[in-house]
């Protein structure tokens, strides 16, 4: 797996996007799509990418337009279709995500809030660089980069 696209979620792809499934164990660890698809249509500053590879979506990304909590735009959703997981696409996806979020009106950090107890996203999200300074919401930790 070498490509990746994130392209907008549109009257062509939302319904796929709505398809894709998470394991039995991720599906604890964030809202359904259908859930942010909806909320997206209430917050403008809300951005909707599917995932494409090979033409087909096989995840989904949900970022903020607004500077918000710790002075940063948050990633809220990413995730990958479980048929598609562990080939790389979530790297490549945050990576893609990272690049399009850079381009964000001063943009200096970039946030995510994932479960303590999920060590994949763990894994990911700091071997991108993303560090935790022992901020907390709710149930989620969060972690920044600095771009």
């Amino acid at each position: 797996m070498n490509m990746i696209q994130l392209v907008p979620v549109t009257a062509e792809n939302w319904e796929a996007c709505c398809e894709l499934t998470l394991t039995a164990e991720q599906q604890d660890f964030m809202e359904a799509n259908v859930y942010s698809i909806a909320q997206a249509k209430f917050e403008p500053s809300l951005v909707l990418r599917a995932i494409i590879a090979d033409e087909t979506v096989v995840g989904f990304v949900m970022y903020n337009t607004e500077l918000e909590e710790l002075d940063g735009y948050w990633i809220y959703r990413i995730m990958i279709d479980q048929a598609q997981q562990g080939n790389g696409i979530g790297r490549l996806a945050m990576q893609a995500v990272i690049d399009e979020m850079r381009t964000l009106p001063a943009a200096k950090r970039i946030a995510v809030g994932y479960r303590p107890d999920n060590q994949a996203a763990h894994r990911l999200y700091a071997s991108l660089g993303f560090i935790d300074h022992g901020d907390r919401f709710g149930r989620e930790m969060e972690v920044r980069l600095e771009v």
